[in-house]
């Protein structure tokens, strides 16, 4: 999730197409929620990371 939200971003930033780059900022954002969440011992959706 943190990937694909990294990949959203840079081509939001090269093809300035906005919503690209809100949706990847929103995926990373939650991804390292998601990894912070795991890394603390509460998996969720049966996992501890989120890629």
């Amino acid at each position: 999730m943190i990937i694909l939200g990294i990949i959203l971003l840079i081509v939001g930033y090269i093809v300035p197409i906005s919503v690209l780059t809100y949706i990847g900022w929103i995926l990373v954002v939650v991804g390292l929620i998601l990894t912070i969440l795991g890394a603390v011992g509460r998996g969720v959706g049966g996992r501890k990371t989120f890629f």
